[in-house]
């Protein structure tokens, strides 16, 4: 069956960056963007390197950062939103002025605003980005994305995650129908194929294979494995789409405690390379029946944007000119608050999963 599809000519896709300090693009078709290579062979030499042995991979974030995340990296965060997100490691790449990274804008607000505070990325995959939801627009955000110092692809959040997907499948891309027929499609990556079986047109969505995966848990053992309480999101896709991941826990568990309920296992041992035990490590996003997001620390930083002075003050006072999570947590007031906290997140339970 003859489909109207026209294929892209093999000129089309140009490669364009260098791995170090001129990172730019992986490829790039006109308007379309590719920022990461969907090559699964590539990704597997990566892979094929990770050990598979039971080693203790406990570590400090300033250590993780140091030695897994280099500049031009591309990065994936798990957690969802304002929820569950890894604000100890973010902190920290933050400090080490880590830069030209790219930058998986899935349901992205609190880790996307500090990073772009930090001057950290300079090229994101889009499909939810600048706003903190009900608190507002983020203003260093929003100017990010409408200057143009960020380039951008833009994707759907259904779109962002098939692609991780994809990449945990150790396939090169999904065939779906979504964004055909939008804009979005001309501003995305995606590429418009034939069905090989009824001709019919689908977007083909290219595999995402992030340099490195950060995320959050409940739990984890010092090898890495790891459980998540509630609603995982897409968190198992990126930790086997990812070829490094870092895990920051709230707590350390015995082995034997995981092996007791392996059914509660999301994320095992062999996608880990590092595991960093920070309790309150998600504050102050929402930790699902731990604390609840603390909402006064996010209107003093949306109030400081409004003013680059002050932003830049707010930056030293929480995160510059602090040591680690612990003194973050302290100098935000979040220990302060922390009892009351607790008590808003309504949901908890007894420790160790439902």
């Amino acid at each position: 069956m003859e489909s109207a599809v026209s294929p892209l000519p093999d000129d089309s896709f140009e490669d364009y960056s260098v791995k170090g300090d001129q990172i730019v693009t992986y490829k790039r078709t006109g308007e379309r963007i590719l920022f990461t290579n969907p090559d699964v062979d590539e990704a597997r030499s990566h892979f094929r390197q990770k050990s598979r042995r039971l080693i203790n991979k406990v570590t400090t974030p300033q250590e993780a950062v140091s030695t897994l995340i280099e500049d031009g990296d591309y990065l994936a965060v798990g957690g969802f939103s304002t929820t569950r997100k890894p604000i100890a490691v973010l902190h920290e790449i933050m400090r080490q002025e880590k830069r030209n990274l790219g930058y998986s804008g899935h349901t992205t607000t609190h880790d996307l605003q500090l990073l772009i505070a930090g001057r950290c990325i300079n090229r994101c995959d889009a499909a939810y980005v600048v706003t903190l939801e009900a608190r507002g627009f983020s203003l260093i955000m929003r100017k990010a994305f409408e200057s143009g110092e960020l380039e951008v692809t833009e994707w759907t959040n259904g779109t962002l995650a098939w692609r991780f997907k994809a990449a945990a499948m150790g396939i090169p891309f999904v065939p779906t129908r979504s964004l055909l027929g939008t804009d979005t499609l001309k501003y995305s990556a995606a590429v418009e194929m034939p069905c090989p079986f009824t001709g019919k047109t689908f977007a083909a969505l290219p595999a995402l294979f992030p340099d490195v995966g950060i995320i959050h848990v409940h739990r984890s053992d010092i090898y890495g494995n790891c459980q998540i309480d509630g609603l995982t999101m897409f968190d198992y896709d990126i930790a086997r789409a990812a070829k490094k991941l870092i895990i920051t826990t709230e707590e350390i568990i015995p082995n034997e405690e995981i092996r007791r309920r392996p059914h509660l296992t999301v994320i095992p041992y062999y996608n880990v390379d590092a595991v960093i035990e920070v309790p309150l490590g998600a504050c102050p996003t929402n930790m699902p029946y731990h604390y609840f997001s603390d909402e006064e620390y996010f209107a003093e930083l949306l109030a400081a944007e409004r003013d680059e002075e002050l932003l830049q003050e707010h930056l030293a006072k929480y995160i510059y000119n602090v040591d680690n999570h612990w003194d973050f947590l302290r100098a935000s007031g979040a220990l302060r608050r922390l009892s009351a906290l607790r008590a808003r997140e309504t949901h908890r339970y007894e420790k160790g999963g439902i």
